[in-house]
């Protein structure tokens, strides 16, 4: 009997360390697109939603009022699916892109600002500044591309020697934070494309943002090391405390004071995060399309709203708030 009560005991502590158990609930939940999304956006309030599916192309959400806003229509005239979107941080403005063109998108107008191709290269992630003129694009030719489409200036960020996966632009668009194939995130200024910090990994770095106030950042690779950063010195503040062999990351966000870190998985799997100690404290599920195989989602954006609840946004086309204990 003692050897079996410290069995259940030994399975209990790995289950709880494993992240097996869910803390929390669900206190509401938006069915925006039933058919499911290739993309999901939601504004850093967590107020708006912008995603796009098949059926119904790209569409702006109100989730605070729970009704539609704009119909956007296609990106293109081809009709190509979108597999990336972000919303600015001030709300206002978006960027939209397939594998090979972009859309930068006036949601107050709910109308289109333009479209600009990418000739030589796949887009693999991108990001817009508020004013809706500066784009940072990484591409799979191992390029981050800075763009002021106001000016026509573009400056092409070469430090990377592999595909970048993930990018991440300050509100201003002064800075770019780039992470790739090539075990390196950089932090690099978009006025001269100097480096300020850079940061190794010994595994490809496949998600890396900004803080809203430039003070941290964060970076992860596709094995069990996600770093958060002081930027003023380039030092590590704390390693995320997963306790699993791998734990990939389909996005992330800092709340707005940068206490927290939000996180979502391509399996569905929300979590939050203490920035200073790197402990998880909290972790849901969000709910997976419905008869899909297997059964899960990928997260494609979180965000935390004016009440303090978890926001996620993931392929099923589905929003869902989350309480925090």
């Amino acid at each position: 009997m003692r050897t079996i009560s410290h069995y259940l005991t030994y399975l209990a502590t790995i289950a709880l360390l494993s992240g097996c158990f869910f803390n929390g609930k669900e206190l509401q939940r938006w069915s925006i697109s039933p058919e499911g999304a290739t993309s999901f956006a939601l504004s850093r309030d967590g107020r708006f939603a912008l995603l796009y599916s098949k059926e119904q192309d790209i569409l702006l959400w109100d989730l605070e009022q729970n009704k539609q806003l704009a119909q956007l229509g296609e990106q293109d005239a081809d009709g190509s699916a979108v597999s990336h979107i972000k919303i600015s941080d001030n709300n206002r403005y978006a960027v939209t892109a397939s594998q090979q063109n972009f859309a930068v998108w006036d949601l107050a107008w709910g109308q289109s600002e333009g479209l600009w191709s990418i000739s030589d290269s796949l887009i693999r992630d991108i990001d817009i500044s508020n004013n809706g003129e500066k784009v940072l694009l990484g591409l799979s030719n191992g390029k981050a591309i800075y763009v002021d489409l106001g000016t026509g200036r573009r400056l092409e960020f070469l430090a990377h020697r592999e595909k970048v996966n993930s990018v991440s632009l300050s509100a201003n668009g002064r800075y770019a934070l780039s992470g790739g194939n090539d075990y390196f995130a950089y932090l690099w200024d978009t006025t001269s494309g100097q480096i300020i910090h850079a940061f190794e990994h010994t595994q490809r770095i496949n998600r890396v943002v900004l803080q809203r106030d430039g003070k941290l950042a964060f970076t992860a690779d596709g094995g069990n090391d996600g770093q958060i950063w002081d930027l003023q010195t380039g030092s590590s503040v704390s390693k995320l405390k997963t306790f699993s062999r791998q734990q990939v990351f389909s996005t992330a966000r800092f709340s707005d004071d940068g206490s927290k870190l939000i996180t979502g998985t391509p399996a569905s799997r929300i979590m939050l995060w203490d920035t200073q100690s790197g402990k998880k404290i909290g972790q849901w599920e969000a709910e997976a399309l419905k008869d899909a195989r297997p059964a899960t989602a990928v997260v494609y954006d979180v965000a935390i709203d004016s009440q303090d609840r978890v926001i996620s946004g993931t392929s099923a086309g589905i929003a869902q708030a989350w309480l925090v204990e």
